[in-house]
């Protein structure tokens, strides 16, 4: 299974296209938020199940703003972080995984890429599509592939030259 993980579009679906293109079929899609009203234009251009929540800019909108889904034989929650403070680091985070019972933790929020394993818990952010903050400023995601057995792999990807790393 291929899913593709981002967060932070903020109403800006360009990157999102040339990420669709590039990266071929998918089977699922992850948004962690700041989607800005763009949830149908979105589940329009993947055609394939999302998953969303809802991040700070998403002032009205319905969706959640916290889930718990089974990915393979992984249990994740998907926030969009701020009521984490994860600008500050992943603490909270972590407590709230063990609270819940997830070994994947998935987040947006700071713009700003990251992949964090550990025996316990691995916690990911894809950074943004649409304002990237790292050094450099490309926009990211995240690919995560699960295979036949229901374990997960990942790679951070960066739109301008599709740069892989882990």
């Amino acid at each position: 299974m291929k899913i593709l993980i981002v967060s932070d579009t903020h109403g800006r679906l360009t990157n999102l296209e040339k990420v669709l293109k590039k990266t071929g079929p998918i089977d699922r899609m992850i948004h962690l938020g700041d989607v800005e009203g763009d949830e149908a234009n979105i589940r329009s251009l993947v055609r394939v199940p999302v998953d969303m929540v809802a991040g700070n800019n998403d002032y009205f909108s319905a969706l959640p703003s916290e889930m718990k889904i089974e990915l393979g034989t992984h249990k994740a929650l998907l926030t969009h972080g701020h009521h984490y403070f994860v600008s500050m680091g992943h603490e909270m985070l972590r407590e709230e995984a063990k609270k819940r019972g997830v070994d994947i933790v998935m987040y947006g929020h700071t713009h700003r890429p990251c992949l964090e394993r550990s025996r316990e818990l691995t916690i990911l952010n894809p950074g943004s599509l649409s304002l990237p903050r790292q050094e450099g400023h490309e926009p990211s995601w995240i690919m995560m592939y699960i295979d036949d057995k229901g374990e997960a792999d990942y790679n951070i990807c960066y739109l301008n030259n599709m740069r892989r790393i882990f």
